[in-house]
């Protein structure tokens, strides 16, 4: 059977099977029944001895260890993930975030949390960052991000000054690209809302493209949703600003920021 037919069976993603099949994906004992059903293995001590190694070897990703994250599935797509391009229309970068400015959007999105709480989602956001410093293989990534997000006021001028100085730095590195998409570009295809494609190195390994919720996410797997995407990122990338003029840009806007401060309006 192709993966493609295992993944009709199943009615899964045939990136899922494929991802199963060259250990990216920890298998659960639930799977482990379902492909053999498909496989028609009839052997039920093999089968048993199967799941519980299943049960065995699953290993916690590095987010276990913060308690319940609520995008952990996300986390997993993005540790494995050789790049991502991401459009931001409200605010900066997760992975490029400094620690106050997360800190400032994380409080500002949950109002009613414990900062015990706030404080847990922060180290995750920072944790996460540790794949765009990694030595071996960093992750590449590459931005787009809407002129909102550098206007909007998280936080304090002093915040966002710190914030956008930091991304104009981070933007010097050879794996990392941040483009502005000034308010006067007008009209665009990233008008919908943000959106990120993770991009695997295996090319057994389909793309996905990532839509965050509020009490849920989406994940697209199919290769006309990810076309569609990555289409409307192309368009994104030709109408921002490039690398140069953009770091110009955010440099400005910093400014703003930094002066709004001086000014006494922190």
């Amino acid at each position: 059977m192709t993966a493609e037919e295992v993944a009709e069976e199943l009615m899964v993603s045939q990136s899922k099977i494929s991802r199963l099949e060259n250990g990216r994906r920890s298998i659960s004992q639930r799977d482990v029944r379902d492909l053999c059903r498909t496989y028609k293995v009839e052997d039920k001590a093999l089968v048993d001895s199967l799941m519980q190694m299943a049960k065995e070897s699953r290993q916690q990703g590095w987010w276990n260890a913060f308690g319940d994250v609520p995008y952990s599935v996300y986390i997993g797509f993005e540790t494995d993930a050789a790049s991502l391009r991401v459009y931001e229309p409200q605010v900066l970068p997760g992975l490029l975030q400094t620690p106050e400015y997360a800190e400032a959007v994380i409080s500002g999105a949950l109002p009613e949390a414990p900062q015990e709480q706030i404080a847990q989602r922060v180290q995750v956001r920072l944790r996460r960052q540790e794949r765009i410093t990694e030595p071996a293989a960093p992750l590449r990534l590459w931005a787009v991000v809407d002129e909102a997000a550098m206007r909007r006021v998280v936080g304090s001028p002093k915040v966002m000054s710190d914030q956008l100085d930091y991304l104009v730095r981070m933007s010097h590195e050879p794996h990392v690209t941040v483009q502005a998409l000034p308010f006067g570009m007008g009209s665009h295809p990233g008008m919908s809302g943000q959106f990120t494609i993770l991009e695997f190195s295996d090319e057994s390994d389909t793309s996905v493209v990532y839509l965050e919720g509020v009490t849920s996410d989406l994940y697209l797997e199919k290769h006309t949703d990810v076309q569609s995407y990555s289409m409307m990122y192309e368009h994104l990338r030709a109408q921002a600003l490039n690398a140069d003029q953009s770091r110009e840009f955010i440099t400005e806007v910093a400014r703003d920021h930094a002066r709004r401060r001086e000014e006494g309006r922190d």
